[in-house]
């Protein structure tokens, strides 16, 4: 029997909120949105028929807080709850307290959060029904001493985890007894300011897998499927960062067990909603039980890409006590899709939260190309808004499909050129660097992946002489138009009017080339030379004019596309995950720039610099106190994530600017060391 949901309140915030709202207005279903103080201004909250504020930004103090959502459930007369991802979503307190009131909770029932939500008791359950898992200790873990001793008794490496965890939050890896005891504390301190439960427990970390989830989804009616597989692993601090349906890894036999072995999980628990049940997979193709997510994943639209499901609505019809309208042989993988997850965060400063106003977004234009491709953008940001240090860092979730994977990433490449995103950090320079990556090309890759090819962190790509010829003459042109229009001024003196050169010298980087720019308007000739090779002549095309940042232009009936930021004798380009300058000189310009001394950076050897705009946890030495290369000195949290600070080399601490509760801003000094 089936209870027609009418008003659902979305208790979660950004991307997913507005993701939830779009399903259900498509339902003709009214939506209800909840805000705190740091998102009254909120994309979800402009999305909603109605919303309602709940409190203070801090989540523990207003979406973490059961009550407070109750609450607007009955101001707004909701009759359904969806909870998105993190927060309460995966709460069974939380689902129990709504079926007290008869408020429907768009998920699966208490039991299944219960015993799959806990990675502890859905560990005991899988090993229960004969699945294999990954070697580790199950139990509460008291203290820190206990966890060393457990961790040496498993074996390092070893994950430390939060039992409530999930987005890489409360999660460590330890590689020897100290980095045990530290992890487990900044696990335990991050668990309870992310999920309101500090619980650890510890597995062996297997080095160098592929981690694989299995999409699952169930009704009320005992009825279980899956939707594949999905691979993640591209991930970052185990955070996950670009996900793609199929895996370019199993093939149809391992899928096959994969599934049935999902299926069989969630069957044992009842599981009547979406779900996911993850696997870390070795390079023999055996697949370990990794844990399951009662909930809605980051991750689900690439799995909606490939089969035509919507998730969402799938949950709506499941709460509502449905059968499911599809059977195991109905479902069908079709193409390949792949997403991006855009975050607020620094690459060049080793990934450090970003906060701060959208000064510009602009996210490539939805839909269908003439290749065939989809792009889909999920967001829950505008230009303008404010990216707050009091959630997580993400921006958009960047999907793109294609019949097959070279389609969607060549999609995906060509529309993180064409978004436009500034005022903040953000990591779409890191994402175009693996795109570019012959590794990932051929689905070489593992959740080790980004610490092998980046150990020293990113520090951008080396540009590609291909494309810095083309680069170099697209800027070669903007500057002669921009000249060209600075020349064309009215009401000028005769004969004093500006002479405009035809060619230009241009550096790129290192690389040095002349441009001789023929024609005047419309599709120029460009003939480039580097001084050793022939000229190379190419036609282009572009409409770009002075003052816009993204360059769309045809090299020789191609697109080409980057962005573009004037400065000091050229420009300041963002291509592909590198980021350089390009200077336009006259020739005789040029030649004295040779000559010109380069002006020095300031030394900041002597400070410890706050690297992103957070809150000092705490302060780990004193002043007078001799510190060891690496060792600790300061915690600074952003975004729900705990980073220690620790010192590069041997000194001596003589004065400390901050304290524990100190807002900083980035690059603030928080301790100053003796001058060598």
């Amino acid at each position: 029997m089936t209870n027609k949901i009418k008003k659902i309140l979305i208790a979660n915030r950004g991307e997913i909120a507005c993701r939830v709202i779009k399903t259900a207005k498509r339902l003709g279903i009214e939506t209800v949105a909840v805000y705190s103080d740091a998102d009254k201004n909120g994309l979800h909250v402009s999305m909603a028929d109605e919303a309602i504020h709940i409190g203070p930004p801090q989540a523990n103090q207003s979406y973490l807080v059961m009550d407070k959502i109750i609450k607007a459930i009955e101001d707004s007369g909701a009759d359904a709850v969806h909870p998105g991802y993190g927060f309460l979503s995966e709460n069974p307190e939380f689902a129990k307290l709504l079926a007290k009131k008869n408020i429907t909770f768009i998920g699966p029932n208490p039991h299944a959060i219960q015993a799959m939500g806990d990675k502890i008791t859905s560990k005991k359950l899988a090993k229960e029904a004969g699945v294999s898992c990954v070697p580790g200790h199950m139990g509460l873990i008291e203290d820190a001493e206990e966890a060393v001793k457990i961790s040496q008794k498993v074996g390092y490496p070893v994950m430390i985890k939060a039992s409530a965890g999930g987005g890489g939050k409360g999660m460590r890896i330890a590689y020897n007894d100290e980095e045990a005891r530290e992890g487990f504390q900044s696990s335990k301190n991050e668990a309870a300011s992310s999920f309101g439960d500090d619980r650890i427990f510890i597995e062996k970390f297997v080095e160098e897998p592929r981690h694989i989830e299995i999409q699952v989804l169930g009704d009320k009616h005992g009825n279980v499927i899956y939707l594949g597989e999905r691979e993640c692993s591209i991930q970052r601090r185990n955070q996950k960062v670009i996900e793609e349906a199929p895996s370019p890894f199993l093939d149809e036999k391992t899928r096959a067990a994969m599934g049935a072995e999902s299926v069989a999980l969630a069957k044992a628990v009842d599981y009547d909603s979406a779900g996911t049940v993850e696997f870390i997979v070795d390079k023999h193709k055996n697949f370990y039980f990794l844990e399951m997510n009662t909930r809605l994943q980051v991750e689900h639209p690439v799995t909606e890409l490939i089969t035509g499901v919507d998730l969402v609505e799938q949950m709506i019809r499941s709460a509502q006590g449905e059968e499911l309208n599809m059977t195991q042989d109905d479902v069908k993988l079709n193409g390949w899709a792949i997403e991006s997850r855009i975050y607020a965060e620094d690459p060049f400063r080793n990934f450090l939260p970003s906060i701060g106003r959208l000064t510009r977004y602009r996210p490539p234009i939805e839909g269908t190309k003439e290749n065939g491709a989809i792009i889909r953008n999920d967001t829950g940001v505008f230009e303008g808004g404010e990216i707050s240090m009091y959630y997580d860092p993400m921006i958009a979730k960047l999907c793109t499909w294609g019949e097959d994977r070279g389609v969607a990433l060549n999609a995906m490449q060509h529309a993180l050129d064409l978004f436009e995103l500034e005022g903040i950090g953000h990591n779409i320079p890191f994402l175009q660097a693996v795109y570019d990556h012959d590794r990932f090309e051929r689905g070489d890759i593992s959740t080790a992946f980004i610490a092998d090819e980046y150990p020293d962190g990113f520090e951008g790509g080396n540009v590609n002489p291909g494309h810095a010829r083309k680069i170099g003459a697209i800027c070669a042109l903007m500057h002669d138009i921009t000249e060209h229009r600075a020349a064309n001024i009215s009401g000028s003196l005769p004969n004093h009017q500006r002479h405009i050169p035809d060619e230009w010298a241009v550096q790129v980087g290192d690389l040095h080339y002349t441009a001789d720019i023929k024609g005047e308007k419309g599709l120029r000739t460009i003939v480039v030379g580097d001084g050793e090779k022939a000229a190379i002549e190419m036609e282009v095309l572009t409409a770009w004019k002075p003052g816009l940042p993204l360059v769309i232009a045809l090299v020789d009936n191609k697109p080409f596309n980057f962005k573009a930021e004037p400065i000091a004798e050229g420009y300041r380009v963002r291509h592909r995950g590198v980021e350089f300058k390009v200077a336009v000189r006259t020739p005789r310009a040029a030649e004295l720039s040779a000559v010109m001394p380069v002006k020095e950076e300031a030394d900041t050897s002597n400070l410890l610099l706050c690297p992103m705009p957070g809150v000092i946890v705490s302060i780990l030495v004193e002043e007078g106190q001799e510190v060891q290369d690496g060792q600790a000195l300061a915690v600074v949290e952003a975004m729900k994530m705990e980073n220690t600070l620790r010192a590069e080399k041997k000194t001596k601490v003589t004065k400390i600017n901050a304290a524990p509760g100190d807002n900083l801003a980035v690059d603030e000094v928080i301790m100053e060391f003796e001058v060598e």
